[in-house]
């Protein structure tokens, strides 16, 4: 006599993702004719298992194409592909991104050899090591750090974060089950889960980089001892860094506070700039404001990408450049408030 089946078994960390995923605003299925799209509609396809890798799973490409959308923002759901053609010479640094991305997220959960990519930019992420946040000249760089600020608002928070931390629970116990295969077998992605490292002494996710909080940027003196900016909270300058550490700033590397960051940059009518460079003046009749070009101010040259950098920002008529400039102070709250809005910290 047979029996009725009422009930399907579902791979946990597919459970998982769906779930996220459908939260987030997906719906997946699944396609013997693709490998990985998406329609622009709220649909993300999939391929079916048989079409698969032995080291894919449906979790780990979701996971993927989540990091997509978070390096492409909230309105690639709408585009088919993210936005993306495969073509072009934006391709690359867009996809390292998604894979610096990647890497920061499953590195703060231990999930780096169960969730790494499974494309034709493997050989990218197998390179990659300490802070790959480090080089803010990259494009792929200032791409992931957008990103990782765009996982802590939604559609993506909080769902994203609360399916890797399952992801890491789940993975842990499962590798308390898994021993090494024979050399004839390919080896479980469970023997590669790793501890999740402990959160940095401030609370904010433990970094890679060699520095410490004492030559991080943000640091800075306040009533007799070291505060954070990025923080907002005492510093022992002998802690290690970070995630969110950062190197001397460099300006040149930036321009910030002269693009995107800040809208408009007032000028008094009696400021010496008025009279030596009226061409980048505008009047508004009750103010006077320097004129802008796009997202930035228009004295304000460089940023273009060149060879995968991004070629120095420098103002061209900084020797006359108006008061309000003149006192914007490097390293300052402002400052890192504009490197924030522009996605370099």
């Amino acid at each position: 006599m047979g029996r009725e089946v009422t009930q399907r078994y579902v791979d946990p960390l597919a459970q998982v993702w769906l779930g996220a995923a459908r939260r987030i605003g997906l719906r997946v299925v699944r396609s013997a004719d693709t490998y990985a799209s998406t329609d622009g509609r709220g649909t993300l396809a999939i391929a079916i298992d048989a079409d698969l890798d032995a080291d894919d799973s449906l979790a780990q490409m979701i996971f993927h194409e989540l990091c997509h959308s978070l390096v492409e923002g909230e309105d690639s759901f709408t585009t088919p592909d993210w936005g993306m053609d495969n073509t072009g010479p934006d391709h690359e640094w867009r996809e390292h991104a998604c894979l610096r991305v990647q890497w920061v997220l499953t590195g703060r959960h231990g999930l780096r050899g169960l969730f790494a990519p499974t494309t034709d930019f493997r050989a990218f992420w197998n390179q990659l090591s300490g802070d790959v946040l480090a080089e803010r000249t990259d494009p792929s760089v200032q791409g992931a750090i957008a990103a990782l600020r765009r996982a802590t608002q939604p559609p993506w928070a909080p769902a994203l974060e609360e399916a890797l931390i399952a992801t890491s629970r789940i993975a842990t116990e499962v590798a308390r089950f898994t021993t090494a295969s024979p050399p004839t077998e390919l080896a479980p992605l469970w023997v590669g889960i790793t501890p999740a490292p402990a959160p940095h002494p401030t609370g904010l996710p433990a970094g890679e980089a060699s520095g410490t909080c004492g030559t991080c940027a943000w640091r800075f003196d306040a009533r007799g001892g070291s505060r954070c900016r990025q923080a907002e909270a005492k510093v022992d300058p002998t802690w290690p860094a970070c995630e969110r550490f950062e190197a001397a700033l460099d300006c040149q590397t930036c321009g910030a506070c002269c693009r995107a960051a800040y809208h408009s940059v007032e000028v008094t009518r009696r400021d010496p700039m008025v009279k030596k460079q009226p061409g980048y003046i505008v009047d508004r009749g009750t103010y006077l404001e320097i004129r802008r070009e796009g997202d930035r101010c228009s004295a304000l040259h460089g940023g273009v990408i060149e060879d995968g950098k991004t070629s120095r920002y420098h103002c061209v008529i900084y020797d006359d450049r108006p008061k309000t400039c003149r006192e914007f102070t490097l390293g300052s709250a402002h400052c890192l408030t504009a490197r924030r809005r522009v996605g370099l910290s």
